[in-house]
């Protein structure tokens, strides 16, 4: 009998873990692929009753795709413009909350970055350019406004290649697609990226801040995992892999 209501009572605790215990579709901006990588490693380990899905890919898209019904649980933006739009449409609960902001750098696989800056683009020796589309990608549109102040758009543009997405950009230098162009500094400080070309880091006042943001969608409302990794992201352990992809955090200064 005593065995009996011992294993009632173990069946009882593992069936409460099982009911408190989530798995979370994260969609987040291409440019947190490495680094997401580190965190839902670093998340499933502190946190072993829960489980995340990474899905990578544009803010743009994303945004559309969570107006449209998306089962996302959370939402993690490279423009705070857009998760706040998904909570006043509310597709999203509030708050928003920024988590990083980025940078973005001039990188190639066939050429030394390190030697050249945005005014050497119009030269014959690039005869294709990368970034990622303006129209979706708030990386390609920080890269296009960098290019309109550095007085070079115009010039470049007719060789322009358009990536669906920052990570896709770096794909296509990467594989000398384009000769060179411009990507998130979190993808160039990669060591498979580091191992094939160095950067340029475009200076910050050459283009709008890349404040990027998080919300949980309307559909994770109730979704503890995607709660918990909310609060992860803001703890020491996660700040410090985001500082490792180069990305300025909330709080902090450009040392």
């Amino acid at each position: 009998m005593r065995m009996l209501k011992t294993l009632a009572l173990v069946a009882g605790l593992g069936l409460s873990s099982l009911a408190m215990a989530d798995e979370a579709k994260i969609a987040a901006a291409a440019d947190l692929k490495f680094a997401f990588d580190e965190l839902k490693v670093l998340f499933e380990k502190k946190h072993p009753e829960h489980k995340l899905e990474m899905i990578m890919g544009s803010s743009g898209k994303f945004k559309h795709q969570i107006e449209n019904g998306a089962p996302f649980d959370v939402y993690f933006s490279a423009d705070v413009e857009f998760p706040k739009a998904l909570v006043e449409s509310g597709h999203a609960v509030a708050p928003v909350t920024t988590y990083a902001f980025g940078r973005v750098v001039l990188w190639s696989a066939k050429h030394d970055a390190t030697k050249l800056t945005l005014e050497d683009l119009p030269k014959d020796t690039f005869r294709k350019v990368a970034i990622a589309a303006p129209d979706h990608a708030p990386y390609g549109l920080r890269a296009k406004e960098a290019l309109q102040h550095a007085k070079v758009w115009d010039k470049v543009e007719g060789k322009m290649v358009y990536g669906e997405n920052i990570a896709h950009t770096a794909q296509l230098i990467e594989t000398q697609a384009a000769d060179i162009g411009i990507i998130a500094l979190s993808l160039a400080v990669n060591d498979k990226l580091k191992s094939k070309g160095g950067y340029y880091l475009i200076p910050d006042n050459f283009h709008e801040p890349l404040e990027q943001a998080y919300a949980v969608t309307k559909h994770g409302e109730n979704n503890k995992a995607a709660h918990a990794f909310a609060e992860f992201m803001r703890t020491e352990d996660a700040r410090k892999v985001m500082r490792h992809y180069g990305f300025l955090l909330p709080g902090e200064k450009v040392e």
